[in-house]
């Protein structure tokens, strides 16, 4: 059985485990990162006037620098299970990992009566409700995009299933096809990104979680509807 393509458009380090993730299911599987995250300059804050560090993204553990040396006492409260990977790997102290859900995660932080927070992210950053917490948002990092990378018409030209992990990734997409989507087929990692995406593809599915598993399931169930 023919299995569509399936374009993993994340930017690295995250683009190349989705890739190795997919490979190991027998997908027909491209990486055609839109994005390339680097540092940008920032100066941390003094570390005592906040509870917590709240990290949304790995990018902001690894790309943080020297600065991050100053406000490694405070307990991180991670995301996800790669953020907090990147966390300790940074050599930070992770006291909570979330689901994959920032808003949850900030749920859960209030919920613990944490206030002061200080908020460790990109430039370019989704907003949630900060439940009366006092969130101080400070940019370590940017994520900005970067042209396709040759074949990508070719590959975008005919069936297959596109994954985006972020609403950014997902506007992108949209931008770069355009109204020729019908044949498209697109996994978006929460309801949010999927909005993002706008309407017209072949099918629009959301992972039933916000992480690479629930996301490739899903694009699994559209390359054998695909194949069909």
């Amino acid at each position: 059985m023919t299995r569509l393509p399936l374009i993993v458009t994340r930017p690295e380090p995250g683009n190349a485990a989705t890739v190795q993730r997919a490979k190991a299911m027998g997908a027909d599987v491209h990486a055609v990162p839109l994005f390339a995250a680097r540092p940008v300059a920032w100066r941390a804050p003094a570390a005592g006037d906040f509870d917590a560090l709240l990290l949304t993204s790995a990018f902001a553990a690894r790309l943080a620098g020297p600065e991050l040396a100053r406000i490694a006492s405070l307990p991180v409260h991670a995301v996800g299970a790669a953020t907090a990977r990147a966390a300790e790997a940074a050599g930070l102290r992770v006291a909570m990992t979330g689901t994959g859900d920032a808003q949850r995660l900030l749920d859960d932080m209030t919920s613990e009566n944490i206030r002061a927070i200080l908020w460790l992210c990109g430039r370019d950053r989704s907003e949630f409700d900060a439940r009366g917490a006092a969130v101080v948002a400070v940019p370590c990092y940017a994520v900005d995009p970067v042209d396709p990378p040759a074949g990508w018409s070719e590959l975008v030209g005919a069936p297959a299933v596109l994954l985006a992990h972020s609403a950014r990734a997902a506007k992108r997409i949209s931008d770069l096809v355009g109204d020729r989507r019908a044949h498209l087929s697109l996994v978006a990692i929460s309801p949010v990104v999927a909005a993002a995406a706008g309407e017209g593809w072949r099918d629009l599915a959301i992972a039933e979680q916000p992480g690479d598993v629930a996301i490739l399931a899903q694009a699994r169930a559209l390359w054998h509807k695909g194949a069909k």
